[in-house]
């Protein structure tokens, strides 16, 4: 399976705009739910107007609201990425540790935002968790958990920590490419005869209706 997203997708990453770690944790912030285009929409006037750590953990609410307000659930995320900034600040220095555990401790940072960053700026071996990728894992059989962490552990412990990097990304292309939550393009998917999902013969069958 991994092979055949490997060939798909020989080189992958995120389509988030970034120039550094700590940019790269605010837009994974501001990516939940909505779109990677809308955050690098919002995402140059942001960093334009507060360029380091320090000048986003100062910021008014109001102003950083202003900017990412169409990223939707704005003022939760204004809330996290300043008390990110102030954590960054307080805890670390004004620096993003290359670490997971320490990741976690900051103000809305979960694994997988921690995980995207450490295999995105320093390759450091780790798997992201999203919707896509749980949804992939669970229909190919990888995976029977619906917990993000249990599903972590289940895929690591079937790849070789060498392709943990890149496996996430190619996870969540392919689901947005092919195995749609809605919409699943089973018909010309290059998984089919090694998935195990039950509704994918009916799937294959609406596209050729």
């Amino acid at each position: 399976m991994f092979n055949r997203l490997l060939d798909r997708y020989p080189e992958i990453g995120t389509a988030l705009d970034y120039g550094d770690a700590w940019q790269l944790l605010v837009v994974t912030v501001l990516s939940a739910q909505t779109t990677d285009e809308n955050v690098n929409k919002v995402a140059p006037k942001l960093f334009t107007k507060y360029p380091t750590i320090a000048a986003l953990a100062d910021a008014r609410p109001e102003d950083v609201e202003d900017i990412i307000f169409s990223t939707g659930f704005y003022r939760q995320k204004t809330k996290s990425i300043i008390r990110l900034a102030q954590g960054l600040e307080d805890l670390y220095d004004g620096e993003v540790p290359a670490d997971i555990d320490k990741l976690v401790k900051l103000q809305g940072v979960g694994r997988k935002t921690a995980s995207v960053v450490l295999a995105e700026v320093w390759d450091i071996p780790a798997i992201a968790v999203d919707t896509h990728v749980n949804r992939v894992a669970g229909r190919l059989g990888l995976t029977s958990e619906a917990d993000p962490v249990k599903i972590e552990t289940d895929l690591k412990a079937l790849y070789p920590e060498k392709t943990w990097s890149g496996l996430s990304m190619r996870f969540i292309r392919f689901g947005r490419d092919t195995c749609d939550a809605k919409r699943p393009q089973c018909g010309s998917c290059v998984m089919f005869k090694l998935c195990v999902w039950p509704d994918r013969f009916e799937q294959a069958g609406k596209a050729t209706s």
